[in-house]
């Protein structure tokens, strides 16, 4: 199965009181992501935010979840660069192995430079080879470097654009329950001091 893995309820819900779990969606992780990483991320949240109220879980519930996806694009992201530098390998093939290549060895010379980025991506000493031979030609790891994020710049653009919404998400939920948290604090404030008023007034009448 390539798709999200949904986990059990009680494999999950750590960290949440047995009567908020129903407000905790299993995770929908992808294949190769870690649950223990994912309950990490989530504890932590929940520690430092320290929820009460039903809403306040659920802000910490969704402030976790955000988190999550802002650390799985990161990983996406420098895997997807990665898959990008084989590209910019291949490029930078093209401008040493295929200049001033006569016409009618075009096609072989072609699928020569794609079979050498093959080599580079599957095979540790055939890619210190080509990266010795392209840096004799003045293409060092900066230079691939800036061919890769030129390869991969419409999809970096994606992610970023995915990062700072939900990054601006995350801000604004953080910002609603502090405010939450806040007024309550402000209720047990006002409620401490009505009670130790008419422990007073009560301790003057019987005086």
């Amino acid at each position: 199965m390539n798709g999200p893995v949904a986990l059990p309820q009680q494999q999950f819900a750590r960290g949440v009181p047995s009567e908020f779990e129903a407000l905790c969606p299993p995770p929908q992780l992808l294949p190769g992501e870690n649950i223990d990483d994912y309950h990490a991320i989530q504890a932590a949240i929940f520690r430092d935010l320290a929820p009460q109220s039903t809403i306040e879980w659920l802000l910490a519930i969704d402030i976790a979840e955000l988190s999550w996806e802002m650390q799985r694009y990161r990983v996406l992201r420098h895997r997807v660069l990665n898959t990008y530098r084989q590209q910019a390998i291949e490029m930078t093939l093209r401008r040493v192995d295929l200049a001033g290549i006569a016409p009618e060895f075009q096609d072989v010379a072609e699928i020569y430079t794609i079979n050498n980025a093959l080599d580079w991506q599957m095979d540790a000493s055939a890619a210190l080879d080509i990266e010795a031979r392209l840096r004799s030609y003045g293409f060092d790891q900066h230079a691939i470097s800036m061919e890769t994020y030129v390869q991969a710049r419409e999809i970096l653009v994606l992610f970023e654009s995915l990062l700072t919404a939900a990054q601006l998400r995350r801000l604004t939920m953080l910002k609603e329950i502090h405010i939450l948290q806040r007024s309550r604090a402000a209720r047990c404030g006002q409620n401490a001091s009505g009670k130790a008023n008419q422990r007073y007034l009560n301790a003057s009448d019987k005086s």
